[in-house]
């Protein structure tokens, strides 16, 4: 179930590339693009908790004010480097968070330190490289560096989410309060730099990101709340295939061959890392079973 709720927000995220594409094309800004990547989430969590009586009030507002600095710093920064490199290598930077969760799991992740996982992840990691096929000129240092504090970003707020779900802060509650805290910061820089949006194809673009943006959003918190933090890493790439299918059918664009070894490395590297997960849950399942097999005898015997 964690796996098809990642696979959801893959495909969400991926429409969602697609949709700020198209509204940017028709002249949307950063602060608009930002505005309504969290505006339509906060209507509808708001109004829909609202009728159903569900309590605002988060569990930890600590976990909440770190997941958002970290997730909203991010987004500007990932849209900074979307701006001022070439979108393979910004994107590439974008899923190196993923490497973050892994090398964090492999040094002090305790029980979760399984380097078939990680294996995976840097896997998924240069299958991107190899659909992507990012560059770095020599004056875009700056904003690699941005992008690269993007991902890693990116990572701290993934990890939020997790413990967040380990709290039992309902998935609903922690996208409204990020989608809240976007939205306050994309209504700060239109009010800095106006309103540029005139086309209603735009505005129709600027709707469809957020509602993409919140069902996936939703799907994501949904699966790192689940299990697997590094199986959750490594189906993240699969969000690549899913924006190259969108640009076949709706751009014509053609990948090259390398382009589909790397989609194939990413596929074999989620699959690797749900194979490991799946196993490695059969082998406690077994362990626990065969433990209270031998304390029903002991139990038996006790006065």
């Amino acid at each position: 179930m964690q796996s098809l709720w990642m696979l959801l927000a893959c495909a969400m995220f991926a429409m969602m590339g697609a949709l700020i594409k198209v509204a940017a094309d028709g002249t949307a800004s950063l602060p608009e693009i930002v505005l309504f990547r969290g505006l339509p989430s906060v209507l509808l969590l708001f109004f829909w908790a609202r009728s159903t009586r569900r309590r605002l009030r988060p569990v930890s507002w600590r976990f909440h004010i770190w997941r958002n600095l970290s997730g909203i710093l991010s987004m500007w920064l990932g849209f900074y480097a979307l701006s001022h490199l070439a979108l393979p290598t910004a994107i590439s930077l974008n899923y190196t968070a993923p490497l973050f969760i892994g090398g964090w799991m492999l040094f002090f992740g305790g029980a979760q330190r399984d380097p078939v996982r990680v294996m995976a992840v840097l896997a998924g990691f240069l299958g991107v490289l190899g659909v992507l096929r990012p560059s770095i000129e020599h004056d875009q240092w700056l904003a690699a560096l941005l992008g690269l504090a993007a991902g890693a970003l990116s990572a701290v707020a993934m990890m939020q989410i997790r413990q967040l779900g380990r709290i039992g802060e309902p998935e609903w509650r922690t996208v409204l309060i990020f989608s809240m805290g976007a939205s306050l910061s994309g209504l700060a820089g239109i009010a800095i730099n106006g309103w540029h949006t005139r086309t209603p194809l735009t505005v129709l673009a600027l709707i469809g990101l957020g509602v993409a943006g919140l069902v996936g959003q939703l799907a994501m918190t949904r699966a790192f709340g689940l299990g697997s933090t590094l199986l959750t890493a490594a189906l993240q790439y699969t969000t690549i295939i899913f924006a190259a299918l969108i640009g076949v059918v709706f751009w014509g664009d053609r990948p090259a061959p390398l382009a589909w070894a790397g989609m194939a490395l990413i596929i074999a590297s989620g699959m690797l890392s749900v194979w490991r997960t799946h196993a490695e849950a059969r082998i406690l399942r077994g362990i626990s079973e065969h433990s209270a097999a031998g304390a029903r005898p002991q139990e038996a015997d006790a006065p």
